[in-house]
């Protein structure tokens, strides 16, 4: 492995870190005055669209889609400094860039999965940016970690015509509390009782505006409603019709197109991370050097070097297995990438929480408050030891990979 950035990715990467600069950090600012004044706090604050009109122009968009035909045509490797980079500013950076989750995985998934009718009225809308979109898949009543245990219905309709009916309720659904967010990617069981729990679920477009469809409510995430990307719905699908056009795939297909999705999704996640830390890096060590507590500046205790010291050596370790993993992906596939996958998968939220923690911990009360991101940060990163699957799951699995070779 080369640890040298190609010529592309340097040239992307000081582009980026300029628009950065000169866009993005001032517009967080903005863009919190910005919500105060809005009708709806689901609406887009217009220096959003203001910074998506200037990413498009300096052809800093659609970054993350490997695939040449829709996106940059980047490798994961290629792509991993890039997203660190907008994970410094993760409520702006990707929305401004059309590289946030959960469209991100949905473009994917659409791209290499959707037929040329559903790429044509969904992918092309979202590559432009035009609208945003939803992946249902977690629900409240069952341990959606395991996707064999979703109990979401569809069904052919009864009554001759060709449609599906979808049935169920789904929580955590991210973007869907967006005026701008169109359709849903559902996830369900057309064979509830199929002899392979892998061949069970089966995953259907449902436009936003279809009858029965009901966004009940904006879950908080550790008491925030995450305005920024949409929020993170419970959504309520009662009798639902849909062309059987619009399945993705074939029946029986659900669980596979998940897995695809959802390992793309993974790195992109530990890739912002990274970003998160350095920005909470930044942080802890200009308030260090500026703050004074029992008559010697914080950058003269010991224990505060030791958490910046710390936190240096961290984010240099993730930093490379990230970059092995993207690696891997590149060059012999997701599949052959699964360990990494859920090595970084594990490791870096759990890292970066107790970074960004020193962080606020160095600011005292003020690392908690609004004046700072850091609360926001941690917030965040504590999630994604949840989101596309809780570090159990992904320790059990990776145990058994380790043991097999044992056994």
């Amino acid at each position: 492995m080369d640890f040298a950035y190609d010529a592309r990715t340097e040239d992307l990467r000081g582009r980026l870190l300029a628009f950065m600069d000169e866009h993005v950090y001032p517009a967080e600012a903005v863009a919190h005055e910005q919500h105060a004044r809005l009708a709806s706090p689901w609406d887009t604050p217009p220096v959003v669209e203001e910074l998506k009109a200037e990413a498009k122009r300096q052809g800093l968009w659609n970054l993350f889609l490997p695939d040449p035909e829709y996106g940059a045509g980047l490798t994961n490797l290629q792509y991993a400094p890039l997203a660190e980079i907008t994970g410094r500013s993760p409520h702006l950076a990707p929305t401004a860039l059309n590289c946030a989750a959960p469209d991100t995985g949905n473009m994917e998934l659409l791209a290499q999965f959707g037929d040329e009718a559903q790429r044509k009225q969904w992918l092309e809308p979202l590559l432009a940016g035009e609208i945003r979109s939803a992946f249902a898949m977690t629900e409240p009543e069952v341990a959606s970690s395991d996707a064999t245990n979703i109990e979401t219905r569809i069904r052919r309709a009864s009554d001759g015509t060709d449609t599906y009916v979808v049935d169920g309720r789904k929580w955590y659904i991210s973007g869907a509390m967006n005026p701008d967010c169109r359709i849903f990617i559902v996830m369900g069981k057309t064979d509830p009782d199929g002899a392979d729990p892998r061949r069970q679920q089966s995953m259907i477009l449902v436009p936003r505006d279809t009858p029965g469809v009901e966004v009940r409510r904006a879950m908080r995430v550790y008491g925030y409603e995450d305005h920024s990307h949409g929020g993170h719905a419970e959504v309520i699908f009662d009798g639902v019709r849909v062309p059987a056009a619009n399945l993705i795939g074939e029946e029986g297909g659900g669980f596979a197109i998940a897995q695809a999705r959802l390992g793309p999704g993974r790195i992109h996640h530990c890739m912002r991370l990274i970003g998160m830390a350095e920005r909470a890096v930044e942080l802890m060590c200009r308030r260090a050097v500026s703050r004074t507590a029992f008559g010697r500046a914080l950058a003269q205790q010991g224990v505060v070097q030791n958490w910046i010291a710390d936190a240096r050596v961290t984010i240099e370790q993730l930093r490379l297995l990230v970059l092995k993993t993207a690696w891997l992906m590149d060059t012999v596939g997701n599949r052959g990438a699964h360990t990494e996958i859920q090595a970084i998968k594990i490791a870096t939220p759990r890292a970066v929480v107790d970074i960004i923690d020193k962080a606020v911990q160095t600011h005292g009360a003020g690392g908690v408050s609004q004046d700072f991101p850091l609360a926001e940060l941690w917030a965040a990163a504590r999630t994604l030891r949840l989101a596309d699957g809780p570090d159990e799951v992904h320790q059990r699995s990776l145990a058994r990979r380790e043991l097999k070779r044992y056994v």
